[in-house]
């Protein structure tokens, strides 16, 4: 039996592969800290990564498949150096955020990195990850690397996409407030189809994990028609906005998928190699349909880690 270890394997993306390994026939291992279960079928084992004997037991054992997808390079690295000898394959998910340039259209994956983190640098998501992949690629033809871009669905945490789903659903026939979206494009990728390549992505180099190119007013009008909003559009310009202290793409008083101007190879990478990997991509009518009931079930206008408060959004509107 195919044995495989999840470095994780309870959390939104990593509980997923856990699903479709086990469900492919594998005996899967979780390795996780906290109190959120493991997919049942799996064995879950508690353990902090921070401690340095964590791996100790794991390291005795032969594993087909090992998956990461901590964006910390520390812990991806005493990972590799732990595990990496007794490991038949490695997939590490890694991000889009590794590229520097957010500029050029169509980027591949011999675009330019940041310069991977050091010890002591302060946190930043997209060197810690280059610093991750480094390790991981010490591997060479054992280690398989994915890098998502935007990954949305049902239960994602961060509200970049749901926010705009719960926006229109919240607003009725009221109206709701849009950034400038004319020459502006959005990439997203539904996290099934992320769990399902983790599974079947070549090994020995690094793969963009990514959706088609859509231009971004488009994918606001599906999320409009989906959410049967029938009020006003408010279009306000981008001068407006950034005086009234709204952030772009996510965090508090946000508005996500927005992006500055000089950003235009952010959202529109090149997914060919994907494609020619066997990786899938769900109709997007699918994911907004999916993103759309898991808001409403949660609550339009809960508390979110981006976006707009209808309060917020109204004063603004006002």
């Amino acid at each position: 039996m195919t044995q495989v270890l999840v470095l994780g394997g309870t959390g939104w993306l990593s509980g997923r592969i856990a699903r479709r390994w086990r469900d492919a026939g594998a005996q899967v291992t979780c390795l996780a800290r906290g109190e959120r279960p493991s997919p049942n079928g799996t064995l879950l084992l508690r353990g902090d990564r921070d401690d340095t004997q964590v791996f100790d037991d794991l390291r005795l054992r032969q594993w087909d498949e090992v998956v990461d997808v901590s964006s910390r390079a520390d812990h991806v690295q005493a990972a590799v150096a732990a595990l990496g000898p007794v490991a038949g394959r490695w997939t590490y998910i890694s991000s889009l955020s590794v590229y520097s340039d957010d500029v050029t259209v169509g980027g591949d994956e011999s675009a330019p990195r940041h310069a991977p983190a050091q010890p002591g640098d302060e946190y930043e998501y997209g060197a810690q990850k280059v610093a991750a992949e480094d390790a991981v690629q010490t591997l060479g033809d054992r280690a398989a690397i994915i890098r998502p871009g935007l990954i949305v669905g049902a239960g994602d945490g961060s509200d970049r996409f749901g926010y705009w789903a719960a926006a229109f659903a919240r607003a009725g026939d009221g109206p709701v407030l849009l950034p400038p979206t004319e020459g502006a494009s959005t990439q997203v990728i539904d996290v099934e189809d992320v769990a399902d390549f983790a599974l079947i992505a070549p090994a020995g180099r690094a793969v963009n994990a990514i959706g088609d190119q859509h231009p971004l007013g488009e994918v606001l009008q599906a999320i409009r028609t989906a959410a049967g909003h029938t009020g006003e559009v408010v279009t306000v310009s981008a001068e407006r906005l950034l005086e009234q202290d709204v952030n772009h793409w996510m965090g508090e008083r946000s508005l996500p998928l927005w992006l500055p101007d000089d950003m235009p190879g952010f959202m529109t990478h090149s997914n060919a190699a994907y494609r020619a990997a066997g990786g899938e991509l769900r109709p997007l009518e699918d994911t907004i349909a999916d993103v759309l009931a898991d808001e409403r079930e949660r609550g339009v206008d809960r508390e979110r880690r981006s976006g707009l408060s209808r309060a917020e959004e109204l004063a603004l509107l006002g």
